[in-house]
C-alpha cells in the first residue's frame, strides 16, 4: 500500500476557508497569528514575518502605489489564485484595475502585472518552490527582494524545459544603490535605496 498526502483543489480549500477550518487570524500562544497557503495542492504554514521583513513590505506597498496612483492596484499578503491548485499569498502584488474587481475572486495569472516575495529566512524556498510555481501559472514578472544580500532579483520569462519543469529565462540582480523599472511602467523607476533604507 502506497500513502500518498491528500491534496485539496481551490474549491476544497474555499470551502476549508469558509467552514473556519483554519484559525487564521486568530492568536497562537505566542501571540503570532496563523497563515496558512495552498501550494499545489498542500496546505503550507507560513513562516512567521521579522521585523525588517514587515517593515520592508510595508516600504514597497507604500512606495508603489505613491508612484503608480490609480494605473494599477497594489495588494499586500492577499491570495491570489492560480491554475495549479496554488493560492499563495504574495508579499506584494501588482494588478491591473482597482479593487473592486476582485469582489468575485481573488486575481487570477492574466490579472497580475508583478508578484513580489520579501526573503530573508524563506530566500530558498523563494527561489525554488515559489518560484516553480508562479513560472508554471505563467507569472510574467516575479521579484525577490533578498533581504540578506541586500539585492533584487527579478525574474521574467516564464517557460518549460525538456524535463517538464519550470523556470525563468532571465534573471537579473539590482543592488541597493540602483533603481528598477517596474513591470508594466516603463516611465517609472523605483529606487532600492528607499526599500533597503540605504542612505
Amino acid at each position: 500500500m502506497v500513502v500518498t498526502p491528500k491534496r485539496f483543489t481551490i474549491d476544497e480549500y474555499h470551502r476549508l476557508i469558509e467552514l473556519g477550518f483554519f484559525q487564521e487570524g486568530e492568536s497562537l500562544r505566542d501571540g503570532k497569528t496563523e497563515r496558512i497557503e495552498l501550494i499545489r495542492g498542500e496546505l503550507m504554514q507560513m513562516v512567521a514575518k521579522g521585523t525588517p521583513h514587515t517593515v520592508c513590505g510595508s516600504i514597497i506597498c507604500q512606495q508603489i502605489d505613491r508612484l503608480l496612483a490609480d494605473r494599477a492596484t497594489v495588494r499586500a499578503q492577499d491570495p491570489i489564485t492560480l491554475p495549479n491548485d496554488s493560492e499563495p499569498e504574495p508579499d506584494v502584488v501588482i494588478v491591473r484595475g482597482n479593487h473592486v474587481d476582485y469582489l468575485a475572486h481573488h486575481p487570477y495569472p492574466e490579472d497580475i502585472l508583478l508578484v513580489v516575495e520579501i526573503s530573508d529566512s524563506t530566500l530558498t524556498y523563494d527561489q525554488t518552490k515559489k518560484l516553480e510555481v508562479y513560472a508554471e501559472a505563467g507569472i510574467s514578472h516575479y521579484w525577490i527582494v533578498n533581504l540578506n544580500a541586500r539585492q533584487l532579483e527579478c525574474y521574467s520569462q516564464p517557460y518549460q524545459n525538456t524535463q517538464g519543469n519550470f523556470s525563468y529565462l532571465s534573471k537579473q540582480i539590482f543592488l541597493s544603490h540602483q533603481s528598477v523599472t517596474i513591470p508594466g511602467f516603463e516611465d517609472v523607476l523605483l529606487e532600492l535605496k528607499r526599500i533597503f533604507l540605504v542612505s
